[in-house]
Order: C-alpha cells, then sequence, then structure tokens
C-alpha cells in the first residue's frame, strides 16, 4: 500500500497555504451531473494512493454542486455535525462554548468551513483544511479571515503539539483507506489533554441500501463486508471512494492511534427536521442510526 501523497508544505508556523481569493467562477452544474452518470458503482479495493487522487478529483468537480444542494442547511457559519442536524450548540462535544475563546482549532476535512467559521465567532482561533481546492475556494467566497489550508490529512502540515482541539464533520475519515493515517496525525498536532471530535456515516448503514425511502429499510449485504464503494470510469480509474469499517473497527482505530475515546454519540433523528439528504431521511433517521461521533482525548 503506497503511503499518503503529500500536499502542501510542511512548516512549523501556522501560516495559512491559501492566503488571497481567487476570482470565483460557479462551474457548470450538468458537469457533475454527467460525470454521475457515467460512473459506475462497484465494490473492489482501493488503496491509499488511488482513494486520494480519486477523492480530491471528485470534491474538486462537485464542490459547487454540493453547496448548492447543502449550503442552506448548513448554513454559513453553523457548526452542524450530521444530516439529522445536530448542532455543536446544544451538542458541546467540544466543549462548552465560552471555554473555546483564544483555543487552536484544526478543522479536518472543512469544506467551506462552516464549522470553522462558527469556531472563530467564538473567539476560538481555527485553521480550516481540506484536500479540495475547490471546496476552499467557497470557504475563500463565504469568507471568515482564519487560515485555509490545502493538505492531505494523512500528512498535516502542521508541527507537534499546534492545536488545543481538533474537530472533523463527515471530513476525511470516511474516504481513507486507512483512518490510522489520519488519526495518529491529529494525535501528533494535538496538544496533551487535547480533544478529537469526528462524525462519520453510522457503520450499521452499511449493511442497507443508501436510500431515503422504504427500499433503505430492509438489509442488502454483509455488515462485516469491508470492502470500499468505489465509482470508476470506463476506464476502470476510480473517481469516487468511500471505505466501509465497522464500528468496532473505528473503536480500535482509535484506541491503536494513541487517543482515549470518551463518548460515541449517535444522534436521533430530531422531529423538526423533514430534509433528506442522500440516504439520510426522518423514515430511515426513526429507525437506524445514520451517524457516528467520536469524542476522543489525547492524554
Amino acid at each position: 500500500m503506497s503511503p499518503p501523497e503529500r500536499v502542501g508544505r510542511k512548516s512549523t508556523t501556522r501560516e495559512p497555504i491559501i492566503q488571497e481569493p481567487e476570482p470565483f467562477e460557479p462551474e457548470d452544474p450538468r458537469d457533475a451531473t454527467r460525470e454521475r452518470d457515467e460512473a459506475e458503482a462497484i465494490r473492489r479495493t482501493a488503496g491509499v494512493a488511488e482513494s486520494a487522487r480519486a477523492n480530491r478529483g471528485w470534491w474538486d468537480r462537485n464542490a459547487d454542486d454540493y453547496q448548492r444542494e447543502h449550503g442552506t442547511f448548513l448554513g454559513d457559519g453553523r457548526f452542524v455535525w450530521c444530516p439529522e442536524g445536530l448542532d455543536e450548540v446544544e451538542a458541546e462535544l467540544l466543549g462548552p462554548p465560552e471555554e473555546l475563546k483564544g483555543k487552536d482549532v484544526l478543522e479536518v476535512g472543512a469544506g467551506a468551513a462552516q464549522c470553522s467559521r462558527w469556531l472563530a465567532a467564538q473567539g476560538a482561533r481555527p485553521v480550516a483544511l481540506d484536500l479540495s481546492h475547490r471546496q476552499l475556494q467557497h470557504a475563500l467566497r463565504i469568507g471568515g479571515g482564519f487560515p485555509l489550508v490545502c493538505a492531505d490529512a494523512g500528512a498535516l502540515p502542521f508541527a507537534d503539539g499546534s492545536f488545543d482541539l481538533a474537530c472533523s464533520a463527515y471530513g476525511a475519515l470516511p474516504f481513507v483507506a486507512d483512518p490510522r493515517l489520519v488519526l495518529r496525525e491529529v494525535r501528533r498536532v494535538l496538544r496533551p489533554g487535547g480533544r478529537f471530535v469526528f462524525s462519520v456515516t453510522h457503520p450499521v448503514r452499511w449493511a442497507f441500501p443508501d436510500e431515503p425511502g422504504p427500499e433503505g429499510l430492509s438489509v442488502s449485504g454483509s455488515y462485516f463486508d469491508r470492502t470500499p464503494y468505489v465509482e470508476q470510469d470506463e476506464q476502470g480509474r476510480a473517481v469516487y471512494v468511500e471505505h466501509h469499517r465497522t464500528l468496532g473497527d473505528r473503536v480500535r482505530d482509535v484506541v491503536s492511534s494513541g487517543f482515549r475515546l470518551v463518548d460515541l454519540v449517535e444522534p436521533e433523528w430530531p422531529v423538526w427536521n423533514t430534509s433528506e439528504w442522500g440516504g439520510w431521511s426522518p423514515l430511515r433517521g426513526g429507525l437506524i442510526p445514520g451517524t457516528a461521533i467520536f469524542v476522543c482525548v489525547r492524554d
């Protein structure tokens, strides 16, 4: 298995790698639609380097479509952990908001940096990191004044002990072939006592079809089949990869990477949330969990 490809540069400072806004020109949404229509969805192995290349390209091509579709739900400055709508304002998984002031916080897989924007509003000093340059262009478009870094989560361009906290709302971890690379890197850049909180698709969902309606309520495959979900082009090149880990796998990954797991949150679907997001819906959310949030501490 190849090591993760490094993006950006190793740094002992918190200087942003992207510093000035670039002209933002929305892409034609038909391009992303054509790509999805042409991709073949299969289950096959995909290593670290192939997964990183595929997902960097996918998010660059689909960032515009993603922000159009989900931007209203996410807001420009909210911290939403999952499609269920769990908000950090009420969850306080990173700690009470008043205690965030002055804290150095790394957001991994930040997308348009909505979570970092909320953290900055609480007085924290966030850094928003994402593999996708196009997603970070959306962060620049919205604004915020905090550093944006385009880099691989498995090779963080920060010195040891740079941050007090780290967070990731569906960022990076579902898409990497070896999540321990990310976990160990996050632990390295956290200070002792630092907390890392991340959300991923609940592992049980992999046994069900990814459909929001009744067809998504019947088991269609083995929960224990860890073969990645891959969308590939006509030449067999992966253009999107998502990796399955069982709940036990996730716990072992956290512990073996040097973290202490202090909480595992499985948000229930709230009555107020009537929206659908891919395979997430009020119907399925009322019956089976859709998200798992891991709260970890670096001792």
